[in-house]
């Protein structure tokens, strides 16, 4: 006798998982009632077969939230903000619970966390009075997954995130009826390189057309980043964060003590004249001015004489972050250089970890993790991808033997949509995105001078995440609310 087992039934195909509930929030003094959705799309591409149409085949669940205010009639008048952070490996958390959200992680007004697990509070700075938001976590990151079958080593590419959060804007835009609504992108860090991207990727390939750019601690250019040999570039760029940061921690002469914004000043001016000067002129470069740039290097960053001397006048952030308070067996932040922390080696050449980076990552954590099941109602067993290291290595396969550089692509966004409209905040103390490395990058635009006005800048006294600092996350708000305003006053 035999038997035959029952054919098996192909798994079901994914579906989207979405929920909404509705809230009220107090912003300026205003109520404002809104209805959050949450939760998952399932983006799908088109499948060829012997070149014949062979349907939608799925590839991957997207996560989102996105906050839609209440007491809008028109559509159309009503801005919508897509906003998403960084790494790559970097979920939308900081940005959603720590400026733009209703919500809000709770931390003290200088930035500094709480103790364990910290706390969630409504966000009297949200966007949302202004726009509406979508906040928007790419593949392997958030509860976004690649479908079964499917490998994430493809959406861990330039390209491919790019598109593949492209689409999901393209597909949620047509959903919810926001066509002929204004649209915003908000980036921060690599996020910055995303949109300016997804400004070129989304007019080319789907006719979306954008208002305008919110950039966050932004990187357009990676050679201002690129502690390389050969490439002196960011030895320059970062000297006016090294100098903030000796200036928050004290470590100045008395002179450059008085006021930052003054001493910051003079080292940029230093920093693209006489010492550019001499990192071009490499080995040619005489004692007598070897010698000078060496005095001017420690007055401006609070490191002796001797140890800049023999880094040969070339400070690299990796070790600036441990050298400045190592009298103090104290080590600097990378993404906020006005946190501290202390390594078991204090002689080491670079630190084991950011202290910037390690007192906020359990506040937001658990906050979302709350926030998602118990206020949004969104339940998942997958854990949430805060910040991961799944997405390496990430393929820069369209930039081989060359540095990242979305600068010309926001050029070319510009040139080719003349109300795309640009604005970027830089925080002194960022040593991970130097805002004057995001000057410089601003400046080689190559920009039409008529588009010049498009572009503006801000700074803050905090760092990477400046929002953490209260003052600086009010003062943030203004600006960005009034940036999106614009739109509707002209």
């Amino acid at each position: 006798m035999t038997t035959t087992n029952p054919p098996s039934n192909p798994p079901a195909p994914p579906v989207d998982q979405i929920v909404q509930s509705q809230h009220t929030v107090m912003i300026n003094g205003a109520e404002i009632r809104y209805t959050a959705t949450a939760g998952v799309i399932i983006m799908k591409e088109e499948a060829e077969k012997d070149g014949v149409s062979a349907g939608e085949q799925a590839r991957a669940g997207i996560f989102f939230v996105a906050y839609t205010r209440d007491d809008v009639t028109d559509l159309s008048r009503r801005p919508i903000t897509f906003a998403f952070n960084g790494g790559p490996g970097s979920s939308s958390v900081w940005l959603h619970l720590g400026l733009f959200g209703p919500q809000r992680v709770l931390m003290t007004v200088e930035g500094w966390p709480l103790s364990p697990p910290g706390r969630i509070v409504p966000n009297q700075y949200s966007l949302l009075d202004v726009s509406d938001l979508v906040f928007i976590d790419p593949v392997s990151t958030g509860y976004s997954r690649a479908v079964a079958g499917e490998s994430p080593k493809q959406f861990h590419d330039f390209r491919k995130d790019i598109e593949s959060v492209g689409d999901f804007i393209r597909l949620y835009t047509s959903r919810y009826g926001r066509w002929l609504s204004p649209k915003y992108l908000a980036g921060e860090s690599y996020g910055t390189t995303r949109a300016a991207g997804l400004a070129g990727y989304l007019q080319e390939r789907h006719g979306l057309y954008l208002n305008g750019l919110m950039l966050i601690s932004a990187v357009l250019h990676f050679q201002t980043l690129s502690f390389d040999h050969g490439n002196d570039l960011p030895y320059m760029l970062f000297l006016p964060s090294y100098t903030a940061t000796a200036f928050y921690h004290r470590r100045l002469e008395p002179e450059l003590q008085r006021d930052l914004n003054a001493t910051l000043r003079a080292v940029e001016s230093f920093a693209l004249g006489d010492y550019a000067l001499a990192l071009l002129q490499g080995d040619q470069l005489d004692p007598a001015t070897f010698d000078y740039i060496a005095t001017q290097l420690a007055r401006y960053t609070g490191l002796s004489r001797d140890y800049v001397t023999r880094s040969r006048l070339r400070i690299r952030d990796d070790r600036f972050v441990k050298e400045l308070l190592r009298d103090q067996q104290r080590t600097v932040g990378r993404l906020d250089s006005r946190f501290t922390g202390s390594d078991r080696d204090a002689v080491g050449e670079v630190v084991e970890f950011d202290p910037s980076l390690a007192a906020i990552t359990g506040p937001y954590t658990a906050a979302l993790n709350h926030y998602a099941r118990e206020q949004l109602g969104f339940c998942s067993d997958l854990p949430y991808e805060i910040l991961t290291e799944r997405v390496w290595p990430w393929s820069f396969n369209d930039h081989q033997n060359r540095y990242v550089d979305v600068a010309e692509t926001l050029r070319r966004a510009m040139h080719r949509n003349p109300g795309l409209r640009v604005h970027v905040a830089s925080g002194y103390y960022d040593l991970a995105t130097p805002y004057f490395a995001t000057r410089y990058t601003l400046n080689h635009l190559a920009l039409d001078p008529a588009l010049r006005a498009q572009i503006g800048e801000s700074f803050y006294p905090a760092g990477h995440m400046m929002y953490i600092h209260e003052p600086s996350l009010a003062a943030l708000k203004s600006v960005l609310a009034d940036f999106v305003l614009a739109e509707s006053r002209e």
